[in-house]
């Protein structure tokens, strides 16, 4: 794997200024939270860094990148491309940054529509990814705030958000953030 300075210099140059410092966000705050959840530190940061490294690309690159990578694109990301960016991204940060663990890609893959049965990283960059410091909405304060003490919480309060905005702007919900939702609320431990 590249070392991490080599991978910012990539990101650097690649992401818009404004996404590059959400990208620095995003690893901030999955580092703070992979200390709280007893998560490997180390993974988060780059989880979060990189999480976004395909989210600059336009619609016709995603799907040059899915096609070329053999990526199924289902009826949701079909009609909203950007969805594609988890998935196209998880792909450049194995072959580019030679990012080889399981656990990280996926984190990456699924940060954007969630998926059912999350492993802890994977929460982490999803909620880190809606809660960095340059992110600001109604509300955010107190899921920054149960964010430190409910994980399961937090990400459900992050799911019913935007499942909000989606419905609110007349777009499809995609499946995975459906059945990432419901397996929480099956939870015990989220009440």
């Amino acid at each position: 794997m590249l070392d991490i300075e080599k991978i910012k210099e990539v990101l650097q140059k690649r992401l818009t200024k404004k996404r590059y410092l959400h990208s620095l966000g995003v690893q901030q705050v999955a580092i703070k939270l992979a200390k709280v959840y007893n998560v490997c530190d180390k993974k988060a940061s780059i989880a979060g860094l990189v999480h976004d490294c395909a989210k600059d690309f336009d619609d016709e690159m995603l799907l040059n990148y899915a096609m070329q990578f053999g990526i199924l694109i289902d009826s949701v990301s079909n009609h909203q491309i950007q969805l594609l960016h988890g998935f196209v991204g998880a792909e450049l940060a194995k072959r580019e940054f030679g990012i080889k663990d399981a656990e990280i890609l996926s984190a990456i893959r699924f940060h954007t529509t969630g998926k059912e049965n999350m492993t802890t990283l994977e929460k982490i960059i999803y909620l880190a990814d809606y809660i960095e410091p340059s992110r600001n909405f109604r509300g955010i304060e107190n899921i920054r705030k149960v964010a430190l003490s409910n994980l399961d919480k937090a990400t459900l309060m992050a799911f019913d958000n935007t499942i909000n905005y989606v419905i609110l702007k007349g777009e499809l919900l995609h499946p995975n953030t459906i059945f990432a939702r419901n397996f929480l609320l099956l939870q015990k431990e989220v009440f």
